[in-house]
């Protein structure tokens, strides 16, 4: 007896293929429904059968976009050593993507800046708060002695990489400046942690009135 033969990419996986495709070149207000559908050669009943509408297949493409980067920063992770290696990795592995052909920059802020509706403002905040508790968690485990506020000022850094890459159209650049950023700053961080526990003064700021 012949083998069967293997079930292509369902109507779901053609549809959310179709719609990071389209929606991530060219914007997801810009893109309509019937674009996507063309896209995935479904039909659109499928597509309101799947998702319920736009609005919801614009929340799984984002969703789809937040796994990938998990997965790309999971693997840079991986191949990491020390805690410090590990909190830069995640710039590395956000430098590979600048490098990419078709990179347009961060997708939830372009989907942000084009359609804050509910679906767009949740998938968005859900992945912020994503890559702030990632940066956050590797600080304190570098031994940072203030983690959440070198994790906020390590996504303000993440943040403007990605649009300098975008509007600046040089990645190489825009990674080469914020790694030198990220290592100077982690590195303060961490000398005034080891300050601390050693038990040696702190320099104090100058009185106010001295020069």
């Amino acid at each position: 007896m012949g083998t069967k033969a293997a079930a292509g990419p369902s109507a779901r996986e053609r549809l959310l293929k179709a719609a990071n495709e389209l929606f991530y070149a060219e914007g997801v207000h810009t893109v309509g429904i019937d674009r996507v559908i063309e896209r995935a050669g479904v039909a659109k009943a499928s597509l309101y059968n799947t998702f319920g509408s736009k609005d919801e297949l614009v929340r799984a493409y984002l969703e789809g976009r937040h796994e990938r980067v998990a997965q790309r920063i999971s693997q840079y992770l991986e191949q990491s050593g020390t805690s410090r290696e590990r909190l830069l990795a995640v710039f590395e592995a956000q430098g590979s993507l600048f490098a990419e052909p078709g990179f347009r920059g961060c997708a939830f802020v372009s989907a942000s800046a084009e359609s804050p509706g509910p679906a767009v403002t949740l998938a968005a905040e859900e992945y912020r708060a994503w890559v702030r508790g990632l940066l956050s968690g590797l600080a304190r485990e570098a031994g940072a002695p203030d983690p959440e506020g070198l994790g906020r000022q390590l996504h303000m850094l993440y943040d403007g990489a990605s649009l300098s890459a975008r509007m600046d159209h040089d990645p190489a650049g825009a990674h080469a400046a914020v790694r030198a950023a990220v290592e100077t700053l982690l590195d303060a961080a961490l000398a005034t942690g080891r300050a601390g526990r050693s038990g040696r003064p702190r320099p104090s700021s100058p009185a106010k009135g001295i020069q």
